[in-house]
């Protein structure tokens, strides 16, 4: 969480009992310097709507989705101000469970409708939504994005049959999924994991100048887009188009589609065919990574030969910190995995996101370890949601 965030959460606490909305907002403008959008005020760490009612639930309108589009890439602040207490939750996209007024044209090209207070969570994976998690949890939401959840609350809204399909696991594939843990173990005792680790280091030595270009962007989506493709794309004449705008001063970056792929780096060895998911780590900023689709996941490992590993590459101002390359199943990893399952449309088991401090630790100090039984056991766990 940064400093105005916390100052402002701060604040507003300090001011229980005030029970006036209206002066709180003058007090909470003056002090922030905020400007003004209709009834959302904002800078650049953060935007807030102040609402009121008699106690902690409310079902009052808050905003139009197209406006919350606009500030979706920060902390959106929704403040309840009551009788004794004022209440502070993120209304993020990622936190709003679906869209209730004049939402019936609502579509993924054509933003419409309104949210109530009542539309967004109190609870979300087991965190609570209040002013001790705000910075947590929007950390989880910033890999989301407005992108990521329209066609969740799309869905939600209208009953629009959602695209993509849950992976049914077939009988004879079960084992094989469960074996997955052991493969990776496996793997890794093996010249064909140094072998792959080599592929990728060679990659980020020979773009070591442009990743440090890259890691200056500050959009998180297009700078972990960019210096992935970096390292792993297969279009050479897009990656010189890449490296090209980077010299520019980040000018005219191309658009990088996504390949919905499960990994950004395939190899194919004589007993195994890996997927490897290539994650860059700003050492210096909070983040929770995304890590994988659950179900692209099960489907993947459902292949005897199958190995996924990640490929972190820890990154401060000036210089490569460091390359990590593990299994998904590496114990510190595993442990840290966030499963987003409430999250998820009906067609999936959901998407998974990493604590970005767990990710800074394996690239400080390198571990590869991997647990079969909590493997399997987290397995079982997705398999059966």
């Amino acid at each position: 969480m940064n400093d105005s965030l916390r100052e402002l959460l701060n604040f507003i606490a300090a001011q229980d009992g005030i029970a006036d909305k209206s002066q709180l907002m003058r007090l909470v403008v003056d002090k922030f310097h905020l400007t003004k959008d209709r009834s959302v005020f904002y800078c650049a760490e953060f935007a807030i709507r102040f609402s009121s009612s008699v106690g902690r639930n409310f079902g009052n309108t808050v905003l139009s989705l197209s406006c919350l589009q606009k500030y979706d890439d920060r902390p959106f602040i929704v403040c309840l101000v009551t009788p004794e207490t004022n209440y502070c939750m993120l209304g993020n996209t990622t936190f709003l469970k679906k869209i209730s007024h004049s939402s019936h044209e609502l579509r993924e090209n054509n933003i419409k409708g309104s949210f109530n207070g009542s539309d967004i969570v109190k609870e979300f994976e087991g965190i609570e939504n209040s002013s001790s998690n705000i910075g947590r949890l929007f950390d989880i939401h910033a890999e989301i994005g407005f992108d990521g959840n329209l066609p969740r609350l799309v869905e939600a809204t209208n009953n629009i049959s959602p695209t993509g399909a849950k992976f049914v696991i077939a009988e004879r594939s079960l084992d094989v999924i469960l074996e997955a843990p052991r493969r990776a173990i496996q793997f890794q005792k093996s010249g064909d994991c140094v072998a792959l680790k080599a592929e990728l280091d060679s990659k980020v030595s020979k773009f070591k100048n442009e990743i440090l270009l890259a890691a200056l962007i500050d959009n998180v989506k297009v700078r972990g887009s960019v210096i992935e493709y970096l390292i792993a794309g297969e279009d050479e004449q897009l990656r010189q188009q890449l490296i090209a705008a980077l010299k520019a001063g980040n000018r005219g970056i191309p658009q990088l589609h996504s390949a919905n792929a499960l990994g950004d780096y395939q190899r194919r060895f004589d007993a195994f065919d890996t997927e490897t998911d290539v994650k860059t780590k700003i050492m210096i900023l909070q983040s929770n990574p995304k890590a994988y689709n659950l179900d692209k996941m099960l489907g993947f490992l459902a292949d005897d030969r199958s190995v996924f590993m990640f490929y972190f590459v820890g990154v401060d101002p000036g210089k490569i910190v460091n390359t990590v390359l593990v299994s998904m199943f590496q114990e510190k990893l595993l442990r840290s995995t966030i499963v987003l399952r409430h999250w998820a449309g009906r067609n999936s088991r959901g998407v998974t996101q990493f604590e970005g401090k767990t990710i800074d630790e394996l690239i400080t100090t390198p571990e590869s370890n991997v647990d079969e039984r909590l493997s399997v056991d987290f397995l079982r766990t997705i398999i059966a949601l």
